[in-house]
């Protein structure tokens, strides 16, 4: 029988998700709890965005304090907490100016407005092309599902926006022979989120960088989910040894609550002026609050180099289950953003560790991802592989 919850939600809300049966009421750091008090080990945390667990202390509070000044006042004036969190991610950064907006999507919409604009008032009409990547994700936009190398997240809804190609991901040469005169930037994720947790070669970064700065295309790094500390570094791109022009970031920024960022050089962010671009709830008071507590917890507790010791741990534990079942065809990723690709059955193992009290999920149909909390120890990762072993045995039975 369904709960209330479950109920309302079913009959009232646009059926746009495939839920899993569960109904979260209450979480505190890596654990999440339902409405019947089951307690879960939550090692996606909510899909990446609460970097620091649930409702970590210095986040809680940093949101009390805020809505008890000022809720909302829209970009049409300066807010103390907006200014502070630009400060904090310019400082710690190679960039000059952050816009600031709701979601990883919005700050990819920016991203892809700022290159088209910059692009236009250097070179004219003609040079708007951008190249991205295949299994990259992007966005749910009509601008990012266009910019997204993946079919099945634009089926139904031709025609896109003109202007886009795709190249394989990690391939240099085809990325060479894509572009032409008309190409003004490549989008591209560090580590390929939905795509499967993906990584590529340093020289291909390193290659990819100088040939951008060679014929003026502006980089774009899609840092939305494998940004802000989750790589073992601060940014994605300090993990690959190049910077890019823009950078585009969520998820992560704001512990739990809704904001983005799309982070520029100067010489491409003077391409914005007043009017060319604005978001109503953009850097938004309250979360931009969170969001400077996130990103100070980052910095004081090295919540970076955290993350690269316990993915270090966590992928050498799922390589020694890969020695017992063969069916685990690989153990990719980099600090706490990692893929296990299966054989088969990953919906079937994701539903297993459901049942057992962990919470993960499966993307490009055969990659168990794991976005654990950043803040998890030695003892939660021991925890979520030995459910992970109960499921492999029952689901990979020789």
């Amino acid at each position: 029988m369904k709960s209330e919850i479950k109920e309302k939600a079913d009959k009232y809300i646009m059926q746009t998700y495939g839920r899993f049966p569960l109904a979260l009421v209450r979480g505190e750091g890596c654990w999440v709890w339902d409405e019947e008090g089951k307690k879960y080990l939550d090692f996606i945390s909510g899909l990446g965005v609460n970097s620091l667990g649930h409702c970590h202390p210095a986040v809680v509070g940093a949101v009390k304090e805020q809505v008890e000044k000022i809720l909302h006042c829209s970009n049409l004036y300066y807010t103390k907490p907006q200014a502070e969190l630009a400060e904090i991610l310019i400082k710690n950064s190679c960039f000059d100016r952050v816009f600031f907006c709701n979601s990883g999507a919005e700050a990819n919409e920016a991203a892809i407005k700022l290159a088209r604009k910059y692009s236009h008032l250097k070179y004219g009409e003609d040079r708007k092309e951008i190249i991205s990547t295949l299994n990259s994700f992007h966005g749910r936009t009509m601008a990012t599902i266009t910019a997204t190398g993946q079919t099945k997240y634009q089926a139904g809804f031709n025609p896109l926006l003109p202007g886009f190609k795709y190249v394989a991901y990690g391939d240099f040469e085809a990325l060479k022979e894509a572009v032409s005169s008309q190409t003004c930037a490549v989008l591209i994720e560090p580590v390929q989120g939905e795509g499967g947790i993906n990584t590529a070669e340093k020289d291909y970064w390193q290659a990819l960088r100088e040939f951008c700065s060679q014929n003026d295309i502006l980089l774009i790094f899609d840092e939305v989910q494998c940004g802000l500390a989750r790589t073992g570094k601060l940014f994605a791109y300090e993990a690959l040894g190049v910077e890019p022009d823009i950078i585009t970031l969520a998820k992560a920024l704001g512990g739990g609550l809704p904001i983005g960022a799309m982070m520029a050089r100067e010489s491409a962010a003077s391409a914005f002026r007043p009017g060319d671009h604005a978001s109503t709830f953009g850097g938004n008071p309250v979360a931009a609050a969170a969001a400077v507590a996130v990103m100070k917890t980052f910095l004081t507790e090295n919540i970076p180099g955290r993350a690269e010791k316990l993915g270090n741990y966590f992928q050498a534990k799922l390589r020694d289950l890969q020695f017992k079942y063969p069916q685990i065809k690989e153990v990719r990723g980099l600090g706490l953003m990692i893929g296990v690709e299966v054989a088969e059955k990953g919906p079937e193992i994701v539903k297993s560790c459901l049942e057992k009290g962990l919470l993960i999920n499966c993307t490009a149909e055969k990659v168990l991802r794991f976005l654990p909390p950043l803040i998890i120890g030695e003892a939660e990762v021991d925890q979520a592989v030995n459910i992970l072993a109960d499921a492999f045995g029952e689901n990979f039975k020789n």
